[in-house]
């Protein structure tokens, strides 16, 4: 799907219509069928009504009124496949823009947008996105329907035909002074739903931490305390809501028992016949339907736009780290960092350690460059500046893994790659044994967070999955700190063999590593 430069709610709607046009033509053309047969059924009524005042044979009345049913049976079954398909697109590709988009942001997404932003995109915003596409087919028969019907009662009498075509539409853009307030309400809804999502996200990471020092209670107030903010805001939601569904019945209404009662002294004038009388009281009954559609289109449409809103900033948000405008590519083989800042060098193929701090953790963002260079910094990649490097090829040459990395939910085979260095890594990572502890082995879910092991074990796996990359250059920040020293000691040797030729740089300050170390740097000023 392609978004258009200047990304709006409106466009960015229209911009998931034109992704599959015929899908919409199709809903569309499906909802004038299903509704047609209906809109005519009260002429074919009104028709048998004056076949019977006459004494004529109904057969044929009574067999076009089967037709019309069976018709609009068949095309409500198929504008059914066809809308729940359009719920489908619009809400599936809109959880796949910002999927797409979030990953291409990578770590500028969360300095840059709440847990709660992204989460209530999955969690409400592509539902509301999808219902208004699913009414859209049925909004547009209605319109079809509705003029149908009001051009054929404007041939049979003027004066009802102009009260149903100014009438029913009046009542219907009366209803939209009812729907500023309903998106008003929907959005501070929106608002409080993601600070929800985001206090139980972090509730649910910290979950080990809060019971370790008694803070359950604490948290569950403050949990509570936002749901009911989310529940009052539903409550302002809901009370709009019941204002226009009873704006819905009740306008409508009125128009219907305007048409009666015009409809009624015609007939007494004799100006229209007792079937065209039951004719326009039908149709008028039936306009209902358009005005039902339309009040459930405003509504859908109003979430969807608040929802929208909320998916563009996401969508709007851009990487941190500009892309160079003239790329340069990184020779071959093991690389050398040098921080003109610092003065840092960590020599190609050799194993540095770096003894951890501040400035520590500060130059290892800048030599993986998780952050553009300040004016006069520098930091050059085998002689090439780094900032002059594609973003892409700079992650798969210079590998980052900091102690904290985060796990996703999924099989521990797939988070292990490439799949033919997984032994070696975990090997390499004194890892083998919690693999083996592990029910289903490396075929083992591995929940989000990795919560299924403890800190040191998860510590070891995200070596492994750092190592299994077998990167030309690789920071590791602290990688054994949560391991007793036994292990941490066959981890350093091990580490040291599988990456013998490599540029490995470890912060650090553990005097096993320096023991193993080709050169160990003391201090690190920026």
């Amino acid at each position: 799907m392609r978004l258009p430069s200047r990304l709006t709610p409106l466009r960015f709607l229209g911009a998931l219509l034109r992704a599959r046009p015929w899908l919409a033509v199709s809903a569309c053309v499906l909802g004038a069928l299903w509704l047609l047969p209906g809109a005519l059924l009260p002429l074919v009524i009104g028709g048998v009504v004056e076949d019977i005042r006459a004494g004529e044979e109904l057969l044929g009345g009574v067999g076009l009124v089967v037709l019309l049913g069976v018709a609009q049976a068949v095309c409500a079954g198929a504008l059914i496949f066809a809308v729940h398909t359009m719920w489908i697109h619009g809400a599936a590709m809109t959880q796949r823009a910002v999927v797409e988009h979030t990953a291409r942001l990578g770590a500028s997404l969360r300095p840059q947008a709440g847990t709660g932003d992204v989460m209530a995109v999955s969690s409400s915003d592509i539902n509301h996105i999808g219902n208004v596409f699913e009414v859209t087919g049925r909004l547009f028969g209605s319109v079809v329907a509705f003029l149908t019907v009001s051009l054929v009662l404007i041939g049979m009498s003027p004066l009802l035909g102009v009260i149903a075509l100014v009438g029913v539409p009046l009542a219907t853009l009366s209803m939209g002074k009812l729907v500023a307030p309903l998106q008003r309400r929907k959005g501070v809804q929106r608002e409080e739903l993601s600070s929800v999502n985001a206090l139980a996200a972090d509730i649910v990471s910290g979950l080990r931490i809060l019971r370790g020092v008694g803070g359950e209670q604490q948290f569950l107030g403050r949990f509570r305390g936002a749901s009911q903010r989310v529940r009052r805001a539903g409550v302002e939601v809901a009370r709009s809501e019941s204002w226009l569904v009873g704006a819905e019945v009740l306008l409508p209404g009125l128009v219907t028992v305007a048409i009666t009662w015009v409809g009624a002294r015609f007939v007494a004038a004799g100006t229209i016949s007792v079937g065209e009388l039951v004719a326009f009281y039908s149709s008028s009954v039936f306009l209902v339907v358009p005005v039902s559609t339309a009040t459930e289109f405003t509504a859908a449409f109003s979430s969807a736009m608040v929802s929208a809103k909320k998916v563009c900033g996401v969508l709007s948000l851009r990487p941190l780290l500009s892309e160079p405008d003239a790329p340069v590519a990184l020779p071959d083989g093991p690389l050398e960092l040098h921080d003109t800042t610092s003065g840092f060098t960590a020599v190609a193929g050799k194993l540095t350690v770096v003894d951890a701090g501040p400035e520590a953790e500060a130059l290892a963002a800048r030599l993986a460059r998780f952050a553009d260079p300040e004016p006069g910094e520098r930091v050059l990649v085998s002689g090439v500046p780094a900032d002059h490097v594609t973003l892409a090829e700079l992650r798969a040459r210079v590998v980052y893994a900091h102690n904290q990395d985060l796990w996703f939910s999924g099989i521990l085979r797939d988070q292990l790659v490439p799949a033919e260095r997984a032994e070696v890594a975990l090997w390499a990572a004194d890892a083998e044994d919690i693999v083996e502890g592990l029910p289903n082995g490396l075929d083992e879910l591995i929940g989000e967070r990795g919560r299924e092991v403890s800190g040191g074990q998860r510590q070891r796996l995200n070596l492994a999955r750092a190592l299994a990359l077998d990167a030309d250059t690789l920071l590791l920040d602290e990688p054994t700190s949560a391991v007793d020293a036994h292990t941490e000691a066959r981890i350093t040797e091990r580490v040291t063999e599988l990456r013998r030729g490599r540029t490995t740089v470890v912060f650090t300050e553990s005097p096993l590593w320096k023991a193993v170390a080709d050169e160990v740097i003391t201090c690190v000023s920026s």
